[in-house]
């Protein structure tokens, strides 16, 4: 794999922000964990999946009623894991580990995997952000260009007009693809997979069994095939694009920047927090419907900068970080609403699908 470093020797700014942010829960007197805000989340979002779960099995009886509720349960599945398996997995949900580990495990009910996951995004993107070879979210594809430094296909011309098709195949795509490839080829982009010990090779095959057991074969025995597979992709298509559009609109928009590595290792001229700052943006900060439903994930900066943080933290932490970025003259990216956000990407990968110009 090839080796990316960053240059920390000077990390002036975030150490300053790190004292400023370990005030403030000192002064507060509280945890840099979740809350009962976070835990009421959890008491609202998981039930009521599961109530519809077994409204779509006992009660749906028309197309419209399994179209609708399978939409609204791709949604709500959405927001479990953007408010309770984030927090979980990169261990800011509790102070306790197990429960942590609990919670995480709503990641493989959504139909991922808990321990691929954290290896994808806590260790890789968090390390290596819009960084084209390293990046797993912004992996190299023949259907959409996310970086300058990506191969063009002439595809790409349409790719603003196709996206949300894209978009809506993310969750069935690593649910059925993308998790087995690393699974199998024990890699992430380049990034080899660490310490996947026998329970998780077990905890892997489980709950993909129980995943086809309570998503296809169940549902497939009580309402036969044709509504099943109504409410299936149905549920697939909203739970795919609400996660790929709000997971974008935090790296791949206008202003942020990216990087390349290729073989050779390659050292970053800058240290690793600034270098969040320019890959990462936040949207609709003073939207509190959309922060609740998103898990804070609107404050990508705040949560990239210290991701051991609970999001409900996020929205009093990015008035420390915002000041400090004003003090040191870095960049704080962000957009007032989720709507400008959206236009943003859109008109970044538009500029994408240009044909490059030839090098002379």
């Amino acid at each position: 794999m090839p080796k990316v470093t960053f240059n920390n020797k000077h990390s002036v700014f975030y150490d300053f922000l790190k004292s400023e942010v370990d005030r403030y829960f000192q002064e507060k007197k509280i945890r840099r964990t979740g809350n009962w805000r976070l835990f009421l989340k959890s008491a609202i979002l998981i039930p009521c999946a599961i109530a519809m779960y077994i409204f779509v099995l006992a009660y749906a009886s028309s197309i419209s009623e399994m179209i609708l509720i399978g939409g609204l349960m791709g949604f709500m599945l959405a927001c479990i894991g953007f408010n309770v398996m984030h927090d979980a997995c990169h261990g800011s949900y509790s102070k306790y580990k197990r429960i942590n580990d609990l919670f995480g495990l709503t990641m493989n009910a959504l139909g991922g995997n808990a321990f691929i996951w954290k290896q994808k995004h806590n260790i890789i993107h968090h390390t290596y952000p819009n960084i084209d070879g390293m990046d797993d979210d912004i992996a190299k594809s023949p259907v959409i260009r996310q970086c300058e430094t990506q191969k063009w296909f002439a595809i790409h011309q349409i790719q603003h007009l196709y996206l949300p098709l894209v978009y809506s195949i993310t969750s069935l795509a690593w649910t059925f693809v993308t998790d087995f490839m690393k699974y199998f080829s024990g890699k992430v982009v380049s990034t080899g997979i660490r310490n996947m010990n026998s329970r998780e090779h077990i905890i892997f095959w489980a709950s993909k069994v129980l995943y086809m057991g309570v998503y296809i074969l169940l549902p497939l025995l009580l309402k036969g095939w044709f509504f099943w597979l109504l409410f299936f992709i149905s549920m697939h298509l909203v739970f795919g694009m609400t996660l790929a559009f709000v997971f974008q609109l935090a790296h791949v928009v206008e202003h942020t920047e990216f990087e390349v590595v290729e073989t050779d290792p390659k050292t970053i001229e800058t240290e690793w927090a600034v270098f969040q700052l320019k890959t990462t943006s936040n949207f609709a900060m003073d939207n509190k419907i959309v922060s609740w439903f998103v898990g804070g994930l609107n404050f990508q900066v705040e949560h990239h900068l210290f991701p051991r943080v609970s999001h409900v933290h996020y929205p009093e932490i990015s008035k420390i970080v915002r000041k400090a970025c004003q003090t040191h003259g870095l960049p704080y990216h962000h957009f007032p609403s989720m709507r400008s956000a959206l236009i943003s990407h859109f008109k970044l990968m538009k500029q994408l699908g240009k044909r490059p110009l030839a090098r002379v």
